[in-house]
């Protein structure tokens, strides 16, 4: 028996190509695009077939007849038993112009082409969409009863079916297959489709919130699963049964599941929150149209929702269909199959594959380079206060990845002493001595970086300056929160306003600034301190907010206490749980690879959670440490080695409070 196939090295096409090629003395002829004999090389070895079983048919769907040559049409002439027609853009983002082109055009070539070469069965894999969005059951006898398929692919569906049925010379039959994901016994899918559009969604939801968490799920219309082992072995009986002529088969899972039950198997396979709560989307169809338009004008909203969507990986018209108000009867397809041992499987069944195939190997996150070196590789990264701490570890981080990294800091021996550990570990750093609290040292050196190296990719306003001292001992110390703000607020922003009309005028750009935990719980003692760094966090809001829609992002990672030199005067940090430069660089890399907006510790968050429910129980909590940790020697003016004794206390609450600020 022979065969032809469009659409053969398709996710359905070839697995029926297979199929078909386990007959006995069977003999497959695919089309094939001119400049696409890979594709023939590759279906052969998935098949594990010769090529005198497998031969290529040149042509084109696009083309009248399928553009082949007189010349083969004259060899396949009445040679094959049946003809398949897979080939269609099966994407609901497709524009409407391909869809109409492939979908519409492609099938009428195809009729042509089997009418040419006298096809003994002309069998045509439509699909549900069909039908459209039609109110009820959809019996596989009705065709013309399809309604609402303005949508371009329920259109090109509908009319190329009609096409089949009306123009079609030889003897055909129609199979609609549902909704087809992977395959129900290894998982294996090639495309994000259908049900999958939502799993981006559910491992969002994972990662958020644990397994034993109730959530809210949406509801709405039926959705119909089918399996792509399924749809081939049923297509492949089907069509080698007799009285099929001129018939109409739906291949679909008779059960079938509301959206809101596919989106609680998905979320159990995936090991997510259970949707326990579910809102029936249908509510949304009483917002007046007018209404919905009316906001969807609005620039905020319109880009909220663009930007959701896109985040989930979402289709445009995806939510259209979440309310899908059609059920397909398929008791012809199951008499066909009765007897065959082809039945659909249940969902709930093989779910876990779909979801393990999918996360191995769909999952688009895993196709974007998430490595420091995929990120900074070949850019200009500068890092201010570079030369010592938190800010040379981060140096060394990029440096290591490709980056071209600038350091920046006061003083010149420290960062030769930098570049020098840079160069013995095999590569290089830029170092430039500055003083960015100084205006006019600052303006140079963001001239010279600019001229020299075009400005810069990523900046990390690392560098700063910490006092802790109670306020009532500075009563005679203005100059303390002035030198703080100098360094922490202007010296930051000087280097960023000046490296951000280059920013702009490249439409890229990330800046990280190293803020502090102590303004999330507010530090007592910090005042001078947390006050610099809580106004270079609400100016870094207004910045977000300004350029959100230019390309440039910003991160504050309010840092936890990290063991660097800044804290050395003050001995009690000696006995505190604090983080390893190291660590704090790590911080800054993942700030720069994923660009949140915020990085803060578990710690931090409660803080400032405390500060805003219970602003009064925050206050007694922090006066409370506040009046158990004594100033250090060199706040209160005390001659240097003097020690500060800590109570008992005050040691169990060092060990317990690791990473905040005393």
């Amino acid at each position: 028996m022979q065969y032809f196939v469009t659409g053969a090295t398709g996710f359905i096409g070839k697995r029926l190509v297979q199929k078909l090629l386990l007959r006995k003395g069977a003999v497959v002829h695919v089309l094939i695009r001119p400049g696409s004999e890979a594709k023939l090389k590759d279906l052969r070895e998935f098949c594990g077939v010769s090529a005198a079983r497998l031969l290529p048919v040149s042509g084109d769907l696009k083309a009248k007849k399928l553009g082949v040559a007189t010349e083969q049409i004259k060899l396949l002439k009445g040679k094959i038993d049946h003809a398949y027609h897979l080939a269609a853009i099966y994407d609901l983002g497709a524009d409407e112009a391909s869809q109409v082109e492939v979908n519409v055009e492609g099938t009428r070539n195809t009729v042509e082409f089997v009418k040419a070469i006298d096809a003994g069965h002309f069998h045509h894999v439509s699909s549900i969409a069909a039908a459209g969005l039609y109110e009820g059951v959809f019996r596989e006898d009705m065709f013309e009863e399809a309604e609402n398929y303005d949508h371009p692919y329920f259109m090109t569906k509908h009319v190329s079916e009609k096409i089949v049925r009306q123009e079609c010379k030889v003897p055909w039959s129609v199979y609609r297959p549902a909704m087809v994901v992977g395959d129900s016994q290894t998982g294996e899918m090639d495309k994000i489709d259908g049900p999958y559009y939502f799993f981006k969604l559910i491992q969002r939801m994972r990662q958020l919130l644990p397994p034993w968490m109730p959530s809210i799920g949406l509801e709405g219309g039926r959705i119909n699963i089918v399996p792509v082992d399924f749809v081939v072995d049923a297509l492949a009986a089907i069509s080698h049964q007799k009285d099929i002529t001129s018939r109409c088969y739906h291949l679909v899972d008779p059960v079938g599941y509301r959206v809101g039950d596919v989106l609680d198997i998905f979320s159990k396979a995936a090991h997510a929150p259970k949707m326990n709560v579910f809102v029936n989307a249908a509510l949304l169809g009483f917002i007046p149209r007018s209404v919905t338009k009316g906001l969807m004008a609005l620039a905020p909203v319109r880009r909220v929702r663009n930007a959701v969507m896109q985040d989930l990986g979402l289709p445009e018209d995806m939510l259209t269909f979440v309310n899908y108000p059609t059920r397909f009867d398929c008791r012809d397809a199951q008499a066909a199959l009765k007897g065959s041992g082809i039945t659909c499987p249940n969902l709930h069944d093989y779910a876990w594959r779909l979801w393990d195939y999918w996360e191995r190997h769909l999952d688009p996150d895993l196709h974007i380079d998430r490595s420091l070196r995929g990120t900074v590789g070949g850019k200009v990264v500068l890092v201010t206060g570079g030369s010592s701490g938190i800010g040379l570890a981060a140096a060394h981080n990029f440096a290591e990845a490709g980056a071209i990294t600038l350091i920046c800091g006061r003083d010149q021996n420290k960062l030769d002493e930098a570049c020098a550990e840079a160069k013995a570990r095999g590569y290089q750093f830029i170092a430039y001595a500055v003083d960015i609290a100084e205006q006019e040292e600052c303006e140079a050196f963001v001239q010279s970086v600019n001229e020299t190296h075009g400005g810069v990719d990523f900046l990390i306003n690392n560098a700063g300056r910490s006092i802790r001292r109670a306020i009532e001992s500075s009563y005679d110390r203005f100059h303390d929160y002035e030198r703080t703000m100098q360094l922490n607020y202007f010296g930051s922003l000087r280097v960023t306003t000046g490296f951000l009309p280059g920013m702009v005028a490249k439409r890229k750009g990330h800046v990280v600034n190293i803020s502090s935990i102590g303004v999330l719980t507010n530090a007592p003692r910090f005042s001078a301190y947390v006050a610099s760094k809580a106004a270079l966090d609400a100016w870094t809001r207004c910045a977000s907010s300004e350029f959100a829609d230019q390309g440039i992002s910003f991160t504050t990672i309010n840092m936890p206490l990290v063991r660097t030199p800044m804290i050395a005067p003050t001995g009690i940090y000696n006995n505190v749980p604090t983080l390893a430069p190291e660590e704090a660089a790590d911080m800054i890399a993942q700030a720069c690879i994923f660009k949140p907006v915020r990085v803060a510790t578990r710690l931090g968050i409660f803080g400032q959670v405390l500060h805003a429910l219970v602003p009064r129980v925050a206050q007694i909590v922090m006066n409370t440490t506040f009046r158990m940790f004594p100033d250090s020697s060199a706040a209160k003016g005390a001659k240097s080695g003097e020690k500060s004794k800590l109570s008992a206390e005050a040691v169990a609450m060092q060990q317990m409070m690791r990473g905040i600020h005393f």
